[in-house]
């Protein structure tokens, strides 16, 4: 039986063309075996479970997108945590990097509640959609670039469905060089080193859409002080500027 993804697509501005598309894509990505690694990895860790929710039953496949299908802003992670989304079942949800990250897009005005701990706690996204270059968590949080390739194409249908796409934030560097790796699948000239990833970092991208770098949520760059939440607080308001000012401008021309 397929799972059920109601919950992957919540959207402020109906459009059940789109909708539908993003359902159909998401049943795919769910369904996908591409990986053995990491769906041995998956499946086992869903298995064995951690001590503090032994009580739970783990999703244990491939995440999909989560957020809102008209989205002008799209945020780009890396892959699932273990004990987070391959537990929950969506983005960043019931684990530290969420705990940093939905508190912050509550407070920027793109999510409805500031907590995350279920894919049905009645989180809503409003112009933003949240997906990562990686659907599968693995084992130390590294991917290998084959299994990176292997979900590449789930990434290029996502951005196509994304018709009002003006801004990408991307968590990190392994996130920041995958959307430059779609860039150059569609065939733009996209260099490494033409477009280095810093926090902070903003470029304006070949497909007219702009980039913005942020250091990744993970207890590792929070709890060292390398990522603050007024750093990332920065980020998203500008994401959200640059979104409606972009829409703006579109709509004089």
């Amino acid at each position: 039986m397929s799972p059920d993804l109601s919950f992957a697509i919540t959207s402020r501005t109906p459009n059940e063309g789109v909708e539908s598309a993003f359902d159909a894509l998401n049943q795919r990505v769910v369904a996908c075996e591409r990986c053995p690694r990491l769906r041995r990895y998956c499946a086992e860790i869903a298995q064995k479970r951690r001590r503090a929710y032994r009580d739970e039953t783990y999703w244990g496949r491939p995440v999909p997108s989560f957020g809102d299908p008209a989205a002008r802003v799209l945020i780009l992670g890396l892959a699932p945590g273990a004990h987070g989304s391959n537990r929950t079942g969506r983005p960043f949800t019931g684990d530290g990097s969420g705990d940093f990250l939905y508190p912050v897009l509550y407070e920027a005005g793109f999510a409805s509640q500031p907590g995350a701990r279920s894919r049905d706690d009645g989180m809503r996204l409003s112009d933003l959609l949240i997906t990562s270059v990686g659907r599968c968590a693995p084992p130390d949080n590294k991917p290998t670039p084959a299994e990176l390739a292997n979900c590449a194409g789930w990434l290029d249908e996502e951005i196509a469905l994304l018709i009002r796409l003006r801004v990408v934030v991307c968590l990190g560097h392994i996130a920041w060089n995958g959307y430059l790796a779609h860039l150059r699948r569609k065939g733009h000239a996209t260099k490494l080193s033409d477009y280095p990833f810093r926090h902070g970092a903003e470029y304006e991208m070949p497909d007219g859409v702009t980039l913005l770098g942020s250091y990744h949520p993970s207890l590792q760059n929070t709890n060292t002080g390398r990522l603050t939440r007024e750093m990332f607080l920065d980020i998203f308001a500008r994401a959200r500027q640059l979104a409606s000012r972009r829409a703006k401008k579109a709509a004089r021309a």
